[in-house]
């Protein structure tokens, strides 16, 4: 997973060719901490996409602009397009992390 160290870091992977999976955390954040240890094996089962770590207190400003209010969240962008999202306070399984991502194929 991909941890941008700025803004306009993090820019350029909106703009990108591929599907891009920003996936909006924090340290603080309990359900984060549940699904954390299978993130590894959520790419590994979805070569298509790239992974983005967003810490949502990092980048605060883009999380109110994307309208992520609940994490674990995921927003997906390729070339410069959302085409879907996964933005709730609920947590996240990775069943449903990867049935998400597979509706995106």
């Amino acid at each position: 997973m991909i941890i941008p160290t700025s803004i306009e870091e993090l820019a350029t992977y909106v703009l990108s060719e591929g599907k891009t999976v920003f996936f909006f955390t924090a340290d603080w954040c309990g359900d984060c901490r549940f699904i954390q240890p299978a993130l590894a094996e959520i790419e590994t089962a979805n070569p298509d996409f790239t992974f983005i770590q967003v810490d949502r207190d990092t980048y605060l400003d883009l999380a109110k602009h994307w309208d992520i209010y609940g994490i674990p969240s995921l927003v997906v962008f390729e070339k410069g397009q959302e085409i879907g999202r996964l933005v709730n306070r609920n947590r996240k399984t990775k069943s449903e992390i990867n049935d998400f991502l597979a509706s995106l194929n």
